[in-house]
């Protein structure tokens, strides 16, 4: 394989997928669990945290999603900065700074530190994610892809379903009196492990021509996406008026604004930040889409369900990570069988499996509210099991499906557009999701929450039937 301005390979490194490149992709992996675990590791021990930093309803908010909002607006930046100076350089780098900054997390002293920090942990986790896709696609051949796509899906998808029991498991063990402490300290090791892996195996040179950096699509992405968030978050707290309604249209002109930009860079042949071209394929286009929304439901799902079970029905950090527990298994075994599945059945999988995601979720919102709130775990078991087994047969083959009628230069490219329109989904949808149950705040608020993201999960699987065939597209 010819050396490649994404990602090249060094002289004699040539992507054959074998140990070495498997070693290298492990490190990524681990890096790609530790990134999406502390998405959602942090709405368990919540709680805790509120109440030993005196955590006012907006930090709390931030502590989520601030992460995510970092990660969304730096990961088109990071991954043309991977470009320009290599993907092994930034990678290795960004571990770094992420498991230092996970480390000044874990010794937060004060709620606003703890913001902070979480902001800039966002951004190292950009720096890292933002590199994968593209070292895959340089470190193992075509007909390997599909396999290692799969794996990636699946471990960012698992890692975010494991969080709330983790999370649960670490805070209620107390280890050194740590409490909370413990779910940001954890990172010291794996990251390590990371790191070392990383730089024994990861063999990629630097690129031959290096692309400039798009500082006018950075600017215009950025204020666009923080303008929105912030709106948001100031809904959330005061409800609708007119400024920060204002501020939302406002987001979404300099958001128009942006890609009117992108277009004409493009067309000077210049370096944009965002290659618009990829959305002239079907399956990325609406597999973008699709992303945005599973993400944002599955976030807003995970916060509600963590906040719903310690803060309204008074469950301990333990039992809300044996609760989801269940949910965990089932998404693991979807994500085992959707690939054999998918290739008999195609798309009705993924969409058969979203639509039970949602009706599972419509049946806890009414079980919740025929209840008042006494829920019975063994009964519960079997609907939350089947939840998951809905998210894994649906999240696992979604982003393989899009990138594979992709051409082999154009993967790379996605390689920081992926993990935005992930993280955009995450930050937006939780945002968007939040202003009615942080407002609300109470069973029936939760009530609401669970039956929102009912709705939006049933109104993806329509859609997802719209995908091109599998057998169409991975011939």
């Amino acid at each position: 394989m010819s050396d490649r301005v994404l990602g090249t390979h060094l002289p004699g490194a040539p992507a054959d997928g074998g140990i070495d490149a498997w070693l290298a992709f492990t490190g990524c992996l681990i890096a790609v669990f530790m990134q999406m675990i502390d998405v959602t590791i942090v709405n368990t021990a919540l709680p805790n945290l509120t109440a030993d930093l005196a955590a006012s309803p907006s930090q709390q908010l931030l502590v989520v999603s601030g992460y995510s909002l970092a990660f969304a607006c730096t990961l088109l930046t990071a991954a043309r900065i991977g470009a320009m100076f290599g993907r092994r350089i930034v990678f290795l780098v960004s571990v770094v700074a992420f498991t230092a900054i996970s480390v000044w997390c874990g010794i937060s002293t004060s709620a606003m530190e703890l913001v902070i920090a979480r902001i800039f942990q966002g951004a190292a986790g950009a720096g890292m994610a933002a590199q994968t896709i593209a070292i895959l696609i340089a470190s193992f051949p075509p007909n390997r892809h599909q396999q290692v796509f799969a794996l990636y899906g699946a471990t960012a998808g698992f890692a975010g379903m494991l969080g709330p029991i983790v999370g649960g498991a670490l805070v209620t063990a107390d280890i050194a009196g740590l409490g909370w402490h413990s779910v940001f300290l954890m990172n010291l090791p794996i990251g390590l492990l990371a790191f070392v892996l990383g730089f024994r195996y990861l063999r990629l040179g630097r690129p031959e021509n290096r692309d400039r950096l798009d500082l006018g699509g950075v600017a215009l992405s950025t204020v666009s996406l923080f303008a929105l968030l912030a709106a948001l978050a100031d809904i959330q707290q005061n409800g609708w008026r007119p400024g920060p309604s204002g501020v939302i249209a406002a987001s979404l002109a300099v958001g128009a604004i942006f890609i009117g930009y992108e277009r004409r860079l493009t067309r000077r042949r210049g370096s944009p930040l965002v290659r618009l071209d990829l959305f002239a394929d079907r399956g990325f286009a609406l597999g973008s889409g699709l992303v945005a929304s599973f993400f944002g439901l599955f976030t807003a799902f995970v916060f509600t369900v963590s906040i719903t079970l310690q803060d309204e029905l008074h469950f301990s950090p333990l039992r809300t990570g044996i609760a989801m527990t269940p949910f965990a298994l089932g998404a693991g075994a979807g994500a085992l069988a959707s690939p054999f599945l998918v290739k008999h059945w195609g798309v009705k999988v993924l969409a058969a499996g979203i639509a039970v995601y949602g009706g599972c979720v419509a049946i806890g919102a009414g079980y919740l509210y025929l209840t008042n709130g006494n829920v019975n775990l063994a009964l519960a078991l079997g609907p939350v099991f089947i939840a998951g087994l809905g998210v894994g047969l649906f999240g696992v083959q979604l982003q393989p499906l899009m990138l594979a009628g992709l051409r082999e230069r154009q993967m790379a490219e996605a390689s920081g557009q992926l993990p935005t329109i992930e993280q955009i989904g995450n930050a937006v949808g939780l945002a968007l999701l939040s202003v009615v149950f942080f407002r609300a705040h109470t069973l029936t608020g939760s009530v609401i929450m669970l039956s929102a993201i009912a709705v939006g999960a049933l109104a993806v699987a329509l859609p997802t039937l719209a995908l091109p065939d599998p057998a169409e597209r991975l011939t």
